[in-house]
């Protein structure tokens, strides 16, 4: 289970917020996601940011 998680535990370990958005697709059309993290408490600004990516 560890192992299927490895690129996102790194945020709930280090205690910060984090969130997966996607932002794409490849040459194969296979989705393409982004991973925003920000500082401790500050979960507004990575939802802001979020927010102006997904928009576009």
């Amino acid at each position: 289970m560890y192992l299927s998680d490895v690129y996102t535990v790194s945020a709930n370990l280090a205690g910060i917020p984090g969130i997966s958005i996607p932002c794409g697709k490849d040459h194969q059309g296979l989705p393409i996601g982004l991973q925003i993290l920000g500082k401790q408490f500050d979960e507004e600004t990575i939802l802001r940011v979020a927010d102006v990516i997904e928009e576009n």
